[in-house]
C-alpha cells in the first residue's frame, strides 16, 4: 500500500461500495497501482485497512487528490449509483482533468444518459467510457464480464487493463471484455444481458413450478433434477445455483427455504429498461417482457393476489394428469424450459442487431456472446453455439433459423407443445412458456391476423395497406357506396 502521492497511479476508483471496492482489489491483485476515493473517507480506510496488503493503493480524501494521484491520461472509474450521481461526479471532476482524460462508468447506467454523456465530455477534450459491469460482488473481485462502449482511442488505454480483469472463457482463455462500439453500446449490451437474465430466471421458476404442482415433485429432489440438467445443454450458471437454492433447508422451520421465502420478486429497472427499448425500436422480445410482468405481478398488487385466490374461479379443463414423477413427463418439462431459453437468446440478439443499425454500432454479435461465456449471471454452454451461429459469412436473419438451431427447435417442440398445454388446462401460469411459443409460431406461421389489423387502422384512420399481389400502398374509401380501392399515392391518402 502506498500512503503518499509520490508515486502516480494508473487508475483512480471513486465510489467504494462492494462493487466498486471489489474492482479496485482485483486491479491491485492484477499489478496495478489503483488510487482509491470516496466522498466518506470511513470507507476508504476500511477497505485499505481489511484489504491493503493485495496490491498497491493509493490513499485520496478528495477528488483533487485523486486527480493529482493519477499519471496521464488519466483513467477514473466512477462506481456510484446510477442516474443523477454519476451526472454530480463528472460535474465535479471534468474541471479537474485535463484533455484526452478519461471518465469511466461502471455502473448500471441507462445508455440513452451514456450516450449524452459521451457527447458533452467530447466537447471538453474528454473521453467517457460506459461499461457494462456483469457478474456481481463475486465477479467484480475476481473476474466479471465486461461490456465497454466509447471510442476506440480511449479504448487503447483503458481496454487492456479491463482484459486483464476480466473473466477468461474456459473454453479458450479468451478475456470476456472486448471493445463493442461507440457512446452507450456497453451499456446497451449489459442492459439486454439483464433482459435475458430476467427471461432466464422466468423460465427456471415456471419449470420449478410445473414440476411441482403437475408432478409434486419436491424442492430437494428437484434439486437433484436441476444438478443433473446442469449436465445436459442446460448448462448454465443459473441452472448450478437453482439446484443449490432447491437444496438449501431453513434452519428455524426444517422447511425447503423456497418454501419460507415471500413469493415477490425485485428489480432493480434494467428489465424495465429493455422493454422501453424494444419498443422504440420496434423489436419483439415478448418473452424478455412477459418476465418482467411477472416480477410486477408478483410483488406490484399484493392486495389483489390474496382476494383473487379467494374469489377469482379457476375454470380448470379436464385433462389427463402427470400422477407421479415419470421421467418422460420430467424430459418434456426440461425440453420446454430450453426452447423458452433459445428464444430470449434470439430476442435478445435480434434487439442488439436492430439497435446497431439505428444506432450505427458496429458491434458483431459472435463478439457479443463471447463476452457472455464467463463471468456474468448468463454463461452458459449454449453461447458456444451462438459464437457459431454469428460467425463467418452466412449470419442468420434471426438465432433459431441457424441450422443447428433449426434441428433443435425440432426436437424440443412437441415437448414444448405438450408442457404449456397441460399447464394452462390446470391453470398453472407460464407467461414466458407460452409467449415464447406463441413468438416461435408466430415467426414460422406463413400468414399472421396482422392483415386484419391493418384493414382495420386504414377503416377508421387511413392508415393505407399493402396488396400481396402490386406494389404501392392502397386505400379502400370505406364511407363511399361502392367502397372503391384506391393508390394511395393517386388520392394523397397518409
Amino acid at each position: 500500500m502506498t500512503e503518499n502521492n509520490s508515486k502516480k497511479a494508473q487508475i483512480g476508483v471513486t465510489g467504494l461500495a462492494v462493487m466498486g471496492a471489489n474492482l479496485a482489489r482485483n486491479l491491485a491483485r492484477n499489478g496495478y497501482t489503483v488510487a482509491l476515493h470516496n466522498r466518506s473517507v470511513e470507507k476508504t480506510d476500511a477497505l485499505l485497512e481489511a484489504h491493503g496488503s493485495e496490491g498497491d493503493f493509493i490513499r485520496t480524501e478528495t477528488l483533487q487528490e485523486l486527480v493529482d494521484s493519477l499519471e496521464s491520461p488519466r483513467r477514473i472509474l466512477v462506481m456510484v449509483k446510477a442516474g443523477q450521481p454519476v451526472d454530480a461526479v463528472i460535474e465535479q471532476l471534468a474541471p479537474l482533468l485535463d484533455k484526452d482524460d478519461i471518465i469511466i462508468d461502471g455502473g448500471n447506467s441507462h445508455f440513452p444518459d451514456t450516450i449524452r454523456r459521451e457527447r458533452e465530455l467530447a466537447e471538453k477534450g474528454l473521453h467517457f467510457v460506459g461499461v457494462g459491469v456483469s457478474g456481481g460482488e463475486e465477479g467484480a473481485l475476481w473476474g466479471p464480464a465486461i461490456m465497454p462502449g466509447g471510442s476506440a482511442k480511449s479504448y487503447e488505454s483503458v481496454g487492456p487493463m479491463l482484459e486483464k480483469i476480466a473473466a477468461k472463457a474456459p473454453q479458450d482463455g479468451a478475456p470476456c471484455c472486448a471493445w463493442l462500439s461507440t457512446d452507450g453500446a456497453g451499456h446497451f449490451v449489459k442492459m439486454v444481458h439483464n433482459g435475458i437474465e430476467y427471461a432466464d430466471m422466468q423460465v427456471i421458476g415456471e419449470a420449478y413450478d410445473i414440476l411441482r404442482s403437475v408432478a409434486g415433485i419436491k424442492p430437494a429432489d428437484q434439486a437433484k433434477i436441476f444438478r443433473s440438467w446442469n449436465e445436459t445443454e442446460l448448462n448454465s450458471y443459473l441452472i448450478e445455483i437453482t439446484s443449490q437454492v432447491l437444496e438449501q433447508v431453513d434452519a428455524q422451520t426444517g422447511k425447503p427455504l423456497v418454501d419460507v421465502i415471500v413469493d415477490q420478486a425485485g428489480q432493480k429497472g434494467t428489465g424495465g429498461w429493455t422493454v422501453q427499448a424494444a419498443i422504440d425500436l420496434g423489436t419483439p422480445i415478448t418473452g424478455i417482457a412477459e418476465s418482467v410482468f411477472a416480477r410486477g405481478l408478483s410483488s406490484s398488487n399484493t392486495a389483489a393476489r390474496e382476494e383473487a385466490q379467494k374469489e377469482l374461479p379457476a375454470g380448470l379443463i379436464a385433462t389427463t394428469g402427470v400422477a407421479n414423477a415419470d421421467e418422460e413427463f420430467v424430459e418434456d418439462v426440461r425440453k420446454a424450459l430450453f426452447a423458452s431459453k433459445l428464444v430470449a437468446y434470439a430476442q435478445g440478439l435480434d434487439m442488439l442487431q436492430e439497435a446497431a443499425d439505428q444506432y450505427g454500432w458496429t458491434y458483431k454479435l459472435d463478439v457479443v456472446a463471447s463476452l457472455w461465456r464467463a463471468g456474468c449471471i448468463i454463461r452458459a454452454e449454449l453461447l458456444g453455439e451462438i459464437m457459431e451461429a454469428y460467425s463467418g459469412e452466412n449470419i442468420p436473419s434471426n438465432m433459431l433459423l441457424a441450422p443447428g438451431f433449426k434441428s433443435l427447435m425440432e426436437d424440443l417442440l412437441p415437448s414444448w407443445r405438450r408442457v404449456v398445454a397441460k399447464a394452462t388446462a390446470l391453470g398453472i401460469p407460464v407467461p414466458v412458456f407460452s409467449s415464447s411459443l406463441s413468438y416461435y409460431d408466430g415467426l414460422r406461421r406463413d400468414r399472421l391476423p396482422a392483415a386484419l389489423i391493418q384493414g382495420q387502422r386504414d377503416y377508421f384512420g387511413a392508415h393505407t395497406y399493402k396488396r400481396i399481389d402490386a406494389e404501392g400502398d392502397y386505400h379502400v374509401m370505406w364511407t363511399e357506396d361502392d367502397r372503391r380501392e384506391v393508390n394511395a399515392a393517386d388520392v394523397h391518402v397518409h
